[in-house]
This record gives C-alpha cells, structure tokens and sequence, in this order.
C-alpha cells in the first residue's frame, strides 16, 4: 500500500470533492530473471470506452458496467498503467532501457498491450473483488515479427466493501499481472535475441 495515494480533488457547486486513487508498480521481481542489454518502447495500452476513463469501474452484474460516484483514477486507465509497466521494468534494473513509444527511443522491441478488464467484481457473491486482464504482444524490430503473445489475469477479494479496501485489492491483483508481464517479456526478449 506504499504507492497507493488518495487526495481529493472538489468541483465548485457539485458536493463533495471526489477522491483520487493511483495505484503502485511493481518491485520485486524473481532472481532468475535475464539482464538484457536491449531498449523496449511501451505502446499506450488500448482499452474500451467504458476503461479509457479516470472513473473507477464496477460491475454488479456481467453486462453492466458502472462507476464509483466520489472516487477516480489520478489519471485516464491507460495513461496510468503504462506508467507503472514502464516503473516496474526500471525496477527490475534488468533492461538497458525502456520508454513510452513518443520519446523517440530506438526500440530493439515493442510492447502492445490491451487492457481487456479493469473492474471491481460484485456479482459473484462473496467480497468485491479487483479483476484486471491484460493481453500483450512482443513485437521485435525492425522486422516487425511478433514473437510472443500473452494474456496475464488477476482477481483478488477486498478484505471488505469499501472503496480504500477495493483499491488494495485492485492494486495487488494488478501488482501481480505486472510482476508476469514484467517476467514474460524479458525471457521473451532474451530468447529472440539470442536467436537473432
């Protein structure tokens, strides 16, 4: 819960001020995992309308999708996660480099993301619990050859029904998906080099 932060941000005439939440990326990361010497640009994941938002998803049912009244995102979903995929590969201190896919970086790979679920579950009885998926594909340059593809997914149950407590368990299940992506494209990458 270290990088998880919330302020409040207040709207004249419009009540309370919402509640803004980030979420953390990811830190440790398993020993085994290759030093590459490569540089990664990090396309802006793509997401539904109903995700490319800063309101906070909830769904109560499997085709219905709501939002939390007085909390939000600091940031638009798909901004704020390829932040914290580019933290967490810095945090790894495996890779040359890595940077968003406008800095201009010279990329030896691209990495394409979907952002397939990024919601709190009610419906399935139990505590709410944060669902996130997210679909990558590892594209090698400059030939432009897909070389991996995969689907990481979390769910995890809120220690109770209150929007901190499904912050936290959003923010682990995502802490998860990011721990694997991080892993997968790394292995992936070295793998291709060595190839190559």
């Amino acid at each position: 819960m270290a990088g998880l932060a919330a302020c409040q941000v207040a709207v004249p005439g419009q009540g309370p001020p919402a509640e803004l939440y980030r979420l953390s990326p990811k830190s440790t990361f398993g020993d085994n995992l290759p030093t590459v010497d490569w540089q990664l640009v990090l396309e802006t994941p793509r997401a539904n309308a109903g995700i490319d938002t800063t309101r906070i998803a909830l769904q109560r049912a499997p085709l219905q999708i709501e939002y939390y009244a007085r909390a939000q995102w600091s940031d638009r979903a798909p901004q704020m996660i390829q932040t914290l995929i580019i933290e967490s590969f810095e945090n790894s201190e495996r890779i040359v480099a890595v940077g968003r896919d406008v800095v201009g970086l010279r990329a030896d790979f691209v990495l394409k993301t979907e952002l397939r679920e990024f919601q709190i579950e009610y419906f399935n009885g139990g505590p709410p619990r944060g669902h996130i998926a997210m679909a990558a594909r590892l594209v090698q340059q400059p030939r432009r050859a897909i070389i991996g593809s995969k689907t990481f997914e979390a769910r995890v149950p809120a220690k109770e029904d209150s929007v901190p407590a499904v912050i936290e368990a959003f923010d682990d299940a995502l802490g998860k998906v990011l721990r694997r992506l991080v892993e997968w494209t790394l292995v992936t990458g070295a793998d291709a080099a060595r190839r190559s």
